[in-house]
């Protein structure tokens, strides 16, 4: 309960050391801490599937006269689907990065089929 900031009993509740906007550990987790670990599994989880989409890119993709690989979205979602089901979420976060660039601010399948991805 000492760790607890909804505890009733203000002998045992600590007081939480409150961080601000401006310092460098606001919004994130202790030093150390698991949560902290997961978070960076989970970059680092997310970082390999945005390479194994840009291959499956490479992969599929036909080179275009400006020298960059493209695919449809459809061609692709049929590919990476089998692979994972987050395609748009990978795709979003690789656009992001600055790896794949494609019109729109969101793909849905059948609708965007036609869209063309390109890998930069």
């Amino acid at each position: 309960q000492r760790k607890n900031p909804f505890s009733g009993d203000d002998r045992l509740a600590s007081k939480p050391a409150h961080t601000h906007r401006g310092d460098p550990t606001y919004g994130r987790p202790p030093e150390g801490s698991r949560t902290e670990q997961r978070g960076k599994d989970a970059h680092s989880h997310v970082g390999k599937e945005v390479e194994e989409l840009c291959l499956i890119i490479r992969r599929t993709g036909q080179v275009g006269e400006d020298g960059h690989v493209s695919v449809t979205f459809g061609q692709l979602f049929e590919t990476y689907v089998t692979i994972s089901n987050k395609v748009v979420g990978i795709l979003l976060r690789a656009r992001k990065h600055g790896l794949v660039h494609f019109e729109g601010e969101m793909l849905w399948q059948g609708k965007d089929d036609d869209v063309v991805i390109t890998l930069l």
